[in-house]
């Protein structure tokens, strides 16, 4: 459940559309000139600079991915190349055709699920030893036996498994069908965008090898967006390791100091701070002090008031709340704070941890796991006729440390007196 708990529709939203107006611009029997400029260059351009941005990311598995559907990109706009000016195939185009209709969904759902795990210049070089081994076989086989290698993928059919609407080589159809379940149980296992983009860039490239010879456009544009939409997910992964905290899903310091610019004239900030977490973190272990973070953030991002919450650092959260006064924030942090208070948190032993189902369900009726809380404490401050947002946090942070003073689980802003807060809130 958590893992599907996961599953966005983020992930897989700007790379479907971009499918899909890759399969309406493709239908087109004519494009203008500078677009069809484009489309013949962008597989190359894409193949050059998002193979350094990934090499500078560190992304082999995406760089495999682009380099194998370039190559059958490469070799079937030259047989098309020659079909447009000449009016009539190649003698090797059928073969041509048919090992790439095998190759790239087994290269693509191979590269796709091989994970990085070893070191970067290994698997680089493994990778690259694949693709040459079978390359190099494979270009042996048909420069040697071209009519008998042809022969033989002609006759790889089973009548009870065809069907009319197969329009390409019949194994064709199962490697596709095992590149996808690979690339799916992939993002199940890990649901992240650029998983997203594979397994639906795969289908991109199924929709469009029927359709090299039939539509004048479908090989350059399905190419070049099936490649974009794996650059772009690489992208966005940067950018959210970049700006968004991996923990808590929160948006990070870099976030926070880009919207302290773009505040204005009238706007509220508070910090909030775990109570006691280091001692928590020291006796309950830091996987239980990763759930806590987890727990406040969640809590955090609920806040009401137009505020947005965002990760400090460490145990240290701060929220904004543009073009608000504090008497209008102070409701809404105090129902943070109580939502935080009042949630309970369960605690099982690691070392005995049920066999079975049936004994977890005994173990959690007769109550073996122990229940922990939480508390935050809040300092929150606004802007002065003169306030500049570091200033201002520099105020919330005073505040914090004032709230820890006066026995922390509270709220406090500059020169508020002990406990009145609290009573302000529950009156309003």
């Amino acid at each position: 459940m958590p893992i599907l708990a996961a599953v966005r529709l983020s992930h897989f939203l700007p790379t479907l559309l971009l499918l899909v107006a890759g399969v309406l611009v493709a239908q087109l029997t004519a494009l203008n000139e500078f677009f069809l400029s484009l489309f013949n260059v962008l597989p190359t351009l894409l193949l050059l600079l998002g193979g350094a941005f990934c090499v500078g990311y560190g992304r082999q598995r995406e760089l495999s991915l682009l380099v194998a559907v370039y190559l059958a990109y490469f070799l079937l706009d030259t047989q098309t190349d020659y079909f447009r000016a000449q009016g009539k195939v190649r003698e090797d185009a059928v073969l041509v055709f048919h090992l790439c209709c095998l190759l790239l969904p087994l290269l693509y759902g191979l590269y796709g699920a091989w994970r990085e795990r070893s070191h970067l210049l290994q698997d680089l070089v493994a990778r690259a030893a694949v693709l040459l081994a079978l390359g190099s076989v494979t270009l042996a086989l048909a420069k040697r036996f071209p009519q008998e290698l042809q022969a033989w993928l002609g006759g790889l059919q089973w009548p009870l498994w065809h069907g009319e609407w197969m329009t390409l080589l019949q194994p064709t159809y199962p490697l596709f069908l095992i590149a996808a379940v690979l690339l799916l149980v992939q993002y199940l296992r890990q649901p992240r965008p650029v998983h997203a983009a594979l397994l639906l860039g795969l289908f991109g490239l199924l929709w469009m090898l029927p359709k090299t010879f039939l539509l004048p456009h479908a090989l350059q544009v399905m190419t070049s967006l099936s490649m974009l939409v794996v650059i772009a997910a690489v992208a966005q992964e940067a950018y959210q390791m970049a700006f968004r905290d991996e923990l808590t899903g929160l948006p990070g310091r870099r976030v926070l100091n880009e919207r302290l610019q773009r505040l204005g004239r009238n706007y509220v900030i508070a910090m909030a701070d775990v109570d006691h977490f280091k001692k928590f973190n020291d006796t309950h272990g830091h996987d239980v002090g990763d759930q806590v973070l987890r727990l406040v953030a969640a809590q955090l991002r609920k806040i009401g008031g137009g505020g947005r919450a965002y990760r400090y650092g460490g145990e240290e959260f701060t929220l904004v709340f543009p073009g608000k006064t504090l008497e209008e924030c102070l409701p809404h942090l105090e129902v943070v704070r109580q939502a935080i208070e009042v949630y309970r948190i369960q605690l099982r032993d690691k070392q005995q941890r049920p066999r079975s189902d049936k004994q977890g369900k005994q173990r959690r009726s007769g109550g073996a796991a122990s229940e922990v809380s939480v508390t935050v404490s809040i300092g929150v401050a606004e802007r002065g006729q003169q306030g500049t947002p570091e200033e201002v946090i520099k105020a919330a942070d005073k505040a914090l440390y004032s709230a820890k003073s006066a026995g922390r689980n509270c709220i406090r802003s500059p020169g508020q007196r002990r406990g009145a807060v609290k009573l302000e809130a529950a009156n309003s």
